[in-house]
């Protein structure tokens, strides 16, 4: 067990990326545990890779924890994930807390800037140091700020449906709203995303330009 001194706590932002509810909300519950570090932080969970870019750039956390494991059968391309650590620096440092291995993702991340790979199974205590060596050599957050939702609560919804590759209609029955709602919300997701096209929610507008000018004319 660590003792710290009960001297006033530096503030730390965290930003949490996991599709588990569990993980998310256990983790956020240990974190703020105040006898357990050094530091203290605002937290914020995401349970959807497409936004956590945008979070980043929003919010400017100071360390960002991913389960990238959990996410994978969600990818298209691998390479999808280049535009998540592109966001990433030394200003946000990364620590990859995956809840299983593949090699391929290991090999891909292995080309960024990693502060710590990490799998859920290590201790809690494993875990605890390395967000304390992440952190602690972070300038102090003497005002921490809430992070704006970048979407409202239906559009998330509907970008959560839609990236299960749910039809417009399906979408509009599960939400009970009409399927002309559903193309707006679209819209606006991908206005907001900056999505240049509507076949694949997670690629960054560089890479869909690219992909879209490879396609033929009657796929676009």
């Amino acid at each position: 067990m660590r003792h710290y001194s009960t001297a006033k706590k530096k503030m730390f932002k965290i930003l949490l990326i996991d599709r588990c509810y569990f993980t998310r909300t256990g983790l956020e519950t240990w974190l703020n545990q105040t006898d357990l570090f050094p530091a203290s932080f605002l937290v914020t969970a995401l349970n959807n890779l497409m936004l956590a870019k945008e979070h980043i750039a929003q919010w400017q956390p100071d360390l960002i924890i991913a389960d990238l494991f959990g996410f994978k059968n969600d990818l298209h391309h691998i390479h999808q994930l280049s535009s998540l650590f592109s966001a990433c620096s030394e200003e946000n440092r990364l620590i990859l807390l995956d809840s299983g291995k593949d090699e391929a993702l290991t090999e891909y991340c292995a080309q960024y800037a990693v502060h710590a790979s990490l799998l859920k199974t290590v201790p809690l205590e494993t875990l605890a140091y390395a967000i304390d060596a992440a952190v602690l050599a972070r300038p102090i957050r003497h005002v921490p700020q809430l992070a704006t939702p970048l979407l409202t609560r239906q559009e998330e919804k509907v970008l959560s449906l839609w990236m299960e590759g749910r039809s417009n209609q399906s979408i509009a029955s599960k939400l009970s709203i009409n399927g002309k709602t559903v193309y707006t919300y679209k819209r606006n997701i991908r206005m907001k995303l900056g999505m240049g096209t509507r076949f694949t929610p997670f690629l960054s507008l560089p890479e869909v330009t690219a992909i879209a000018h490879s396609l033929p004319e009657s796929l676009n």
